[in-house]
C-alpha cells in the first residue's frame, strides 16, 4: 500500500515545474510570518467607461439571497465566509460577478460592496488570489459603468490589488495565473498604475502564448474554461480599446488575435443546439454561452478565422443528421491536469440537434467519491480494462500516471488513435472511427490480447428498445449494433445536468475480448 502511495505521488509530482514547487514552498513558509501591510497612499482612480459586455447570469436574487451552483441561500446578514455548500460556492459569493447581471440596481450593487468592506478584517476565502482577481475585475467594471469615484471603495480595491500582486498563483499556473493577470490589468487601468500595468500585461502576454494552442483551444481542454478565458480576453480587448490612459497597440493586437483564434475553436466545438460538449471539467450555466461570446465579439468588430481542430486532439464530425465529437487528445498541461478526466478516445453523439450519447459531466468540485467517479474512465464513452482508469485521476484535481495518445490516421472520413493507459496490464487500446453520411463504424482493439468493457452513456430520457442480443434502438432514430460482443447489460448511472444536479440515466456496457465493432446507424422515424 505504501509503495502504491509513493508511486502515485511520484507520478504526480514529477510533472510539476520548478516554479510551482518553489512558490508552493514559499507561500507555505510565508503564512507563518507574513502580515499584509496596507498601502499608505491610495492613488486617485479614473474609472474606465466600460460596456457591460456579456451580462452575468442572475445569481443575486435580491434581499441578500444568492444562487450559485444551483444552490440558493438567503442571508439575514451576509456571511462572506459561508462554507456550508463547499469552497466553490463561497468563491462565487466573493467573485461579485452578480454586479454585472442585468437586473441589479446601482444602489444595491454599492450596498453589497460596502457590506463586504465593512467586514474586511474577517475575510478568508475572499482574500485568496483567484476570487481576488475576479472581484477586482467585476468591481472595476461596475465602477466604470456608473463612473463611480468613492474613496472607501478605492481604498479596499487598491489594497486588494496589492494583495493580488504579492500572491500570484505561480504554484498553480494555468487558468488561475492568467485570471490573476486579468485582475491586475483591470485594477491597473482603474488606478492608472504603471507598475501594475507592466506586471499585468507581461503576465497576460506570456500566459496567452503558453495557454492557447495552435488551433485556438485553451490548453486545459475544457470547453467551459475556454469560454471563461475567452470572455476575459474579449473584455480585456474592450478595456484596452476604451481606456485613454495607456497606448499599447501591440498588446491590443495580441488580444485581438488570440480572441479570434479562440472564437474559431469554440465555434467548431459547439453543437448545433448551442450546447458545449461537457468533456473534462465542464458544466452548463457557468460560463457565457458560445452565442453570447460571438455576439460580444461582433460588437467589438472581431472576425472569426477558419482554423481546423488539431492541437487540442478534439475532432467534430458532422453528417446529415448527426454531430459526433471525438477526443484523441493528451492530458494537458502536464504540470496542471486538475481539470482533466480519464476519458481517452471517448466520443459524444448528437442526432437531430439532440444529445444521444453523452459524457456524464460534473456535479461537484468537492474531493469526494462523486468527484472521483465523474473523472473516471467508466464515466465516459470508451473502453475500460481491468476495472482501472486509463489515467490515474485522484484527490479531486490530481493525475498520477497518464495515458499517452498517438493519432495514427486523421482525415475527413477516419480518425484512428491508440493509447497506452493500460500498459500495466500489457494492453494497448486502439480505436478507429469510420465516418459515413448516416452511419458510423467504431472499431476497438485491445492488443495483443486484452479483455475490456465498452461503455455507452445515453442521455437521460432516451427510450431504449432491445432489438436482439447485441443491438438496440434508441429513440426510434439511432440503431446500435455490437459485433464480437460477449455480454451486454444495461445499468443506471447519474448524469450531471450541472453542479449539484444529478439525473438518472441508462448506460450500455458491452464486454468483449480483443476486438469489437460498434455500428451506429441513423433511422428515419417514418421507416420504424
Amino acid at each position: 500500500m505504501e509503495i502504491r502511495k509513493f508511486s502515485i505521488l511520484y507520478h504526480t509530482l514529477r510533472h510539476l515545474r520548478l516554479i510551482q514547487i518553489r512558490y508552493q514552498l514559499y507561500y507555505r513558509l510565508r503564512k507563518k510570518w507574513w502580515n499584509f501591510r496596507p498601502p499608505v497612499k491610495i492613488p486617485e482612480s479614473s474609472p474606465v467607461p466600460l460596456s457591460a459586455g456579456i451580462p452575468s447570469g442572475c445569481s443575486y436574487i435580491g434581499n441578500n439571497a444568492f444562487r450559485f451552483l444551483n444552490i440558493e441561500h438567503h442571508f439575514p446578514e451576509i456571511d462572506w465566509n459561508y462554507e456550508a455548500y463547499g469552497k466553490l460556492w463561497t468563491y462565487n459569493l466573493n467573485y461579485f460577478e452578480y454586479l454585472n447581471q442585468e437586473k441589479i440596481e446601482k444602489a444595491e450593487g454599492l450596498r453589497l460592496i460596502r457590506d463586504f468592506i465593512s467586514k474586511q478584517t474577517i475575510h478568508q476565502d475572499g482574500y485568496e488570489p483567484y476570487p481576488l482577481s475576479l472581484r477586482i475585475l467585476y468591481w472595476v467594471k461596475f465602477l466604470g459603468r456608473y463612473q463611480i469615484r468613492d474613496q472607501e471603495i478605492d481604498r479596499q480595491l487598491y489594497r486588494d490589488l496589492i494583495r493580488l500582486s504579492k500572491s500570484l498563483e505561480y504554484h498553480l499556473l494555468a487558468n488561475h495565473l492568467i485570471e490573476n493577470g486579468f485582475g491586475l490589468l483591470f485594477g491597473a487601468c482603474h488606478f492608472r498604475d504603471e507598475k501594475m500595468y507592466r506586471m499585468a500585461s507581461e503576465l497576460i502576454r506570456n500566459e496567452l502564448k503558453e495557454q492557447i494552442l495552435s488551433d485556438g483551444a485553451h490548453y486545459e481542454r475544457s470547453p467551459m474554461y475556454h469560454q471563461i478565458i475567452l470572455h476575459r480576453v474579449l473584455d480585456s480587448y474592450h478595456l484596452m480599446h476604451t481606456q485613454s490612459w495607456k497606448s499599447d497597440p501591440e498588446f491590443e493586437k495580441l488580444l485581438k488575435s488570440i480572441a479570434e483564434k479562440m472564437l474559431s475553436w469554440i465555434g467548431k466545438m459547439t453543437f448545433l443546439s448551442g450546447e458545449i460538449p461537457c468533456v473534462n471539467d465542464a458544466a452548463p450555466g457557468i460560463a457565457p454561452t458560445t452565442s453570447d461570446l460571438f455576439r460580444w465579439a461582433e460588437q467589438l468588430n472581431l472576425s472569426v478565422p477558419d482554423i481546423p481542430l488539431e492541437a487540442s486532439g478534439f475532432r467534430m464530425f458532422r453528417g446529415r443528421r448527426y454531430e459526433m465529437l471525438c477526443d484523441a487528445g493528451q492530458i494537458t498541461p502536464a504540470y496542471q491536469p486538475g481539470h482533466a478526466h480519464a476519458g481517452h478516445l471517448q466520443f459524444l453523439l448528437h442526432v437531430d440537434k439532440k444529445p444521444v450519447l453523452v459524457d456524464t459531466g460534473i456535479s461537484t468540485y468537492e474531493k469526494n467519491e462523486r468527484r472521483q467517479t465523474e473523472r473516471s474512465t467508466s464515466s465516459h464513452n470508451t473502453v475500460v480494462v481491468g476495472d482501472e482508469n486509463s489515467s490515474e485521476v485522484w484527490d479531486g484535481f490530481r493525475v498520477a500516471r497518464r495515458a499517452k495518445i498517438k493519432i495514427l490516421q486523421d482525415d475527413a472520413c477516419c480518425l484512428e488513435a491508440e493509447h497506452d493507459g493500460y500498459k500495466k496490464q500489457g494492453v494497448i487500446h486502439r480505436r478507429s472511427f469510420h465516418i459515413g453520411k448516416e452511419e458510423i463504424q467504431i472499431l476497438d482493439t485491445l492488443s495483443p490480447e486484452g479483455r475490456g468493457e465498452n461503455h455507452f452513456h445515453l442521455y437521460p430520457g432516451c427510450v431504449i428498445e432491445k432489438q436482439g442480443d447485441f443491438s438496440f434502438l434508441i429513440d426510434q432514430s439511432v440503431c446500435l449494433v455490437f459485433k464480437n460482443a460477449e455480454t451486454v447489460r444495461l445499468e443506471e448511472y447519474s448524469f450531471a445536468a450541472g453542479f449539484n444536479q444529478l439525473i438518472p440515466g441508462q448506460k450500455i456496457i458491452v464486454s468483449f475480448a480483443q476486438e469489437m465493432k460498434t455500428s451506429i446507424s441513423l433511422i428515419s422515424k417514418e421507416s420504424v
